[in-house]
């Protein structure tokens, strides 16, 4: 009688063996008592790893988290952007005037006076000496 080899009742140990082939071995590891042995050390290994590895999260969890987070993202983006009050095109009138001195854009006839007495104030003489 011709033994399996250890990938074969590995395989066995691990229900991964085609039906056909898995019947035929099944038949001589219950005739003889060597193989018997091995597939009994095998099936104990199995277990003995089965409880010292915890077992993996499924795939299809983590991408269900992440299309979750993904949609919850996108409705906060929605949310902010419209919180916010938006004013028609046609009342908007352009107010900015570009400041040469301060360089920034100012915006209406109180930012222009501001603007104005900041260069004056940066043109005198103490400008940048502590007091």
């Amino acid at each position: 009688m011709n033994h399996p080899t250890a990938d074969e009742l590995l395989l066995l140990a691990y229900d991964e063996l085609p039906a056909t082939r898995a019947g035929e071995l099944e038949s001589h590891v219950a005739a003889c008592s060597s193989c018997a042995e091995e597939v009994a050390q095998l099936e104990r290994g199995r277990a003995a790893l089965d409880l010292a590895v915890p077992p993996r999260p499924r795939r299809a969890a983590i991408v269900w988290a992440m299309l979750g987070l993904a949609a919850a993202a996108a409705i906060v983006g929605v949310v902010i952007t419209r919180s916010g009050r938006v004013m028609p095109p046609e009342h908007w009138q352009p107010t900015m005037t570009w400041s040469a001195t301060a360089g920034y854009v100012t915006g209406g006839k109180a930012m222009m006076d501001i603007d104005a007495q900041l260069t004056r104030l940066e043109q005198g003489r103490n400008h940048g000496l502590p007091n």
